[in-house]
């Protein structure tokens, strides 16, 4: 099995032939050497893709250097704090979730960690297939793609992500790939307003612009007219007026 950090996949190989696997790239942020080497060796073994920072100002330069599905950060780090970083960060708009690794005793830590945006936490002795729950669940909230797979319902369509095609009782329909993502993104979020600049950061994993506004506008128009039933009073994805859009999973 090799990982490929910047395609961001695992080639796997079988008899006769050699499977590509999308896997999550995940930051450990530990200075104790002996677990930091442990959490390398057991998230690689299950797949994942592994970065290391010693303390606080490794793991700054790791971020500002690539993107990572998740952060598993160590509260007491040399130079720079986990609870630093984590205020950091969230300022910066980061958006990869964080799971704090915190000692015994350190419950006020852990709730300002959580109030910082920090996603999860597990304390300290843990054990390592309780952490890969935890870190399979986060992913799951915050990845479209594990939160709903490559086929599920949305609505009263059948969406198939590989095949790039939805389909409604007899009728396919073809999706384009960023058509894709945004069915599938809203498909993770149901019953909640998401935002334009939300969605055009996850989707197309930009800020957003005038440009970007237009952009992502006709799109949603494209799609609309794809799987609503009436494009002028849409049912599957709505607007609310002044907020963003919403995808109502009844």
């Amino acid at each position: 099995m090799v990982w490929d950090p910047v395609l961001r996949y695992v080639a796997k190989w079988e008899p006769g032939r050699c499977v590509m696997e999308q896997k999550a790239y995940i930051l450990v942020v530990e200075d104790e050497q002996k677990i930091r080497t442990a959490l390398r060796d057991f998230l690689e073994f299950h797949g994942f893709g592994v970065a290391e920072a010693v303390d606080g100002l490794e793991a700054e330069r790791a971020v500002a250097k690539g993107k990572f599905d998740l952060i598993l950060l160590d509260l007491m780090l040399p130079k720079v704090s986990g609870e630093q970083l984590c205020r950091k960060w969230r300022q910066d708009g980061l958006q990869s979730p964080v799971i704090m690794l915190t000692a015994k005793g350190q419950e006020k830590e852990k709730v300002a960690g959580l109030d910082l945006g920090a996603d999860d936490y597990i304390t300290k002795p843990f054990s390592l297939e309780e952490l890969l729950a935890r870190i399979n669940a986060v992913l799951r909230r915050t990845d479209p793609a594990r939160a709903v797979g490559q086929n599920f319902k949305f609505a009263d369509l059948n969406v198939d992500i590989a095949a790039l095609k939805v389909k409604r009782k007899n009728k396919e329909i073809e999706i384009t790939r960023r058509e894709a993502q945004i069915i599938q993104y809203f498909a993770a979020n149901p019953n909640r307003v998401i935002s334009r600049e939300e969605l055009y950061k996850e989707v197309w994993d930009e800020t957003m612009t005038d440009l970007g506004t237009r952009t992502m506008d006709m799109h949603i128009a494209k799609l609309r007219s794809k799987i609503e039933r009436n494009v002028a009073e849409p049912q599957i994805i709505k607007t609310v007026r002044g907020a963003g859009y919403k995808y109502e999973n009844e």
